[in-house]
């Protein structure tokens, strides 16, 4: 991927009968999980690398170059008309490959990345949360959808919980290990500590806060389909998602008066510019803005004329 010559250039022979494309692949796999990428980016990374050595097949790895790549991603957006975030993740995994993998220097690319739309989040109402949560009956899946909610979670970062990152003395939830590897504090309410003790008398989970029937973590999917199941059953119709409920969180609580800077330490991120996107949602601060035209009828307007 750089401005002239071969892209990929081969660090080690190819022994045996294994291709190029299945070492290159392999290498790959082997460096992300040293570096401990999330299994989501793991799976992401290989998908998109896979779809580009198979618009190069068979071409030799080493014979790839920016025009290649460049080409590449043009027929992405021309010919299958793929998001900007696919673009993103496509040129994301190939940049990996090359300077992460092969340790080549990181180089200025000649192809523009794609501007990434600047979409306001989906937010549920509080109404509208309890009525998804009161539809839920089974009480591990309303403790794992209260505690997303409670405490403004990923989806993976609930998954991920062990029973000690439960701090009831303090009154908080450590949420480790947590996007860009960093660990946190949340929220750990009164009403969220009780369910979650009658969760416990019920299920009694082993290591994993919310565990599978077979032991290991509760899966991100079947998550999914209880929120969605509970949301129709709610007769919730906007459109929502797991997620939904981390940004009603914030909202929720940028309704209450929560300083902005405390609300982006509970989410993880890692510039206020992020968490200030709520700010777009929140209805009570909207409400509370007088319009300027409010003012226009103290003065001799054509209203009030004779």
């Amino acid at each position: 991927m750089r401005a002239t010559n071969t892209l990929i250039k081969p660090e080690i022979n190819i022994i045996g009968t294994k291709s190029d494309y299945q070492l290159a692949m392999d290498l790959m796999l082997q460096k992300l999980t040293l570096k401990k990428y999330s299994q989501n980016t793991i799976k992401t990374y290989l998908h998109m690398f896979k779809q580009f050595l198979g618009y190069i097949h068979p071409m030799p790895l080493h014979q790839v170059t920016t025009a290649h790549i460049m080409h590449y991603h043009k027929e992405l957006v021309t010919k299958r008309s793929v998001s900007s975030s696919y673009q993103n993740q496509s040129i994301n995994a190939i940049k990996f490959y090359i300077e992460k993998v092969l340790n080549l220097p990181k180089v200025t690319y000649d192809f523009c990345r794609p501007r990434k739309a600047k979409t306001l989040p989906k937010v549920l109402s509080l109404e509208e949360v309890s009525l998804i949560l009161d539809a839920t009956r089974n009480i591990k899946h309303k403790t794992i959808l209260s505690v997303i909610y409670g405490c403004g979670l990923r989806i993976s970062e609930c998954i991920n919980l062990k029973i000690e990152d439960i701090d009831s003395s303090n009154m908080r939830v450590w949420v480790r290990n947590a996007k860009g590897k960093k660990d946190r504090i949340t929220l750990l309410s009164p009403s969220l500590l009780e369910q979650l003790r009658a969760y416990y008398k019920v299920y009694k989970p082993k290591q994993w806060l919310f565990e599978s029937p077979s032991g290991g973590k509760y899966s991100v999917s079947s998550i999914r389909q209880v929120f969605n199941r509970s949301r129709k059953k709610a007769g919730v119709n906007v459109p929502a998602t797991v997620h939904t409920l981390r940004h009603s969180f914030a909202t929720h609580l940028l309704d209450a008066g929560t300083n902005l800077r405390y609300i982006q330490k509970l989410l993880g991120h890692g510039s206020s510019k992020t968490t200030e996107i709520y700010t777009h949602v929140s209805t009570t601060n909207l409400i509370n803005i007088e319009s300027p035209f409010e003012k226009i009828g103290k003065f001799d307007t054509f209203t009030n004329r004779k």
